[in-house]
């Protein structure tokens, strides 16, 4: 059966409608939903079959742990054990917010949820839509992102749709999201605090906070024989259809690169995308090229990355060109993804 799709705003919340959602979930049926980073596939965190049946419609690896998203603080320590003085000093500063936590859990949260660890990732969400859905589902939402597992992940409720709506109960149409990239995540379960996965909000953010705080080496390592702590980063993730290759170098270097794989490629009959910005848009001459925003506004980059991945898809092409997005501040996350997105295949311009 397909999925019913209902749409509202933050400003404009369908009470009605996120009740009904509150009510599939406590029945053990899955909703998305929107948050202010990707769009999340929900079930009871508690129930164990429904973490299964996310698993299942995702065809995500059971060894991969789901977030539990909360919307009261006073949740936290119901579903832990033992939260560290630097978890709640994160919480108080960036919660509701883009960022999770890894903390030891509590008896009441079934393994199936945790990916079989004795550990807890959760999560606090900013979205009002997102907030409310989680109270009327019984305040405790396992959701990972909304998308086949291993596609770039879904930042419109379209996106959802095309990969998961013969799959779950209900979609909740909030429109685009605010940052496009998932949440940082931090392990807390170690002496010092690690990052396992970078997003909006950076380690030197972190460590202005905290003090000392490390990011997990396996990250931005691009030998991919390096594996991350984090068992979700181990595998292919936020992929196009097609080949993806970053090219690094000087910008001019890196223009010219590709434009001379673009035009060997197309005199074999590829079909070539370019993911560019909005300074280096017009410089190339051949390929379907996307700005995917402005290195000025790094933001623009991470908003758009992963829906100019799906836009590729949609236009069919066979191989995908893009330049390196070394960024001050979200250049970590950024490439992160898109490393992931192209294991790990670099050409140096």
């Amino acid at each position: 059966m397909r999925a019913e799709v209902v749409a509202m705003a933050a400003e404009h919340l369908d009470m009605e409608a996120i009740r009904k959602a509150g009510d599939i979930l406590k029945s053990g049926g899955l909703v998305a939903f929107p948050t202010e980073t990707v769009y999340g596939l929900g079930g009871n965190a508690l129930d164990p079959e429904a973490s299964r049946k996310i698993y299942a419609a995702k065809g995500r690896p059971s060894d991969n742990p789901l977030i539990v998203h909360i919307a009261d603080i006073d949740k936290l320590d119901e579903i832990t054990s033992g939260v560290p003085e630097k978890a709640r000093i994160l919480a108080e500063k960036y919660w509701p917010g883009p960022l999770t936590m890894i903390l030891n859990k509590a008896d009441i949260v079934p393994k199936e949820t945790t990916g079989g660890l004795e550990s807890v990732a959760v999560r606090f969400p900013s979205d009002r839509i997102a907030q409310e859905l989680i109270r009327a589902g019984g305040g405790f939402v396992a959701a990972p992102s909304a998308n086949t597992s291993g596609r770039p992940s879904p930042t419109m409720a379209e996106h959802v749709e095309e990969d998961l709506g013969d799959a779950i109960d209900m979609i909740i149409d909030g429109g685009q999201v605010g940052i496009g990239l998932e949440s940082t995540i931090v392990d807390f379960t170690e002496e010092i605090p690690v990052v396992l996965r970078p997003g909006y909000i950076s380690l030197e953010m972190l460590q202005e906070t905290l003090g000392e705080v490390r990011m997990d080496k396996g990250l931005l390592i691009t030998d991919s024989k390096v594996r991350p702590k984090a068992p979700g980063m181990k595998y292919r993730h936020y992929a196009p259809r097609a080949d993806l290759s970053i090219v690094e170098g000087s910008e001019e270097d890196v223009i010219a690169m590709i434009n001379r794989l673009t035009e060997e490629a197309e005199a074999k009959g590829e079909k070539v995308g370019i993911i560019a910005t909005d300074e280096t848009e017009s410089l190339y001459v051949g390929g379907d090229v996307r700005s995917i925003g402005s290195r000025e506004e790094e933001e623009t980059i991470a908003h758009h990355l992963y829906e100019v991945l799906r836009d590729f898809d949609s236009d069919d092409v066979n191989v995908i060109y893009s330049e390196a997005f070394y960024t001050p501040r979200m250049g970590q996350a950024i490439m992160n993804r898109l490393l992931k997105a192209a294991g790990h295949k670099i050409i140096k311009a």
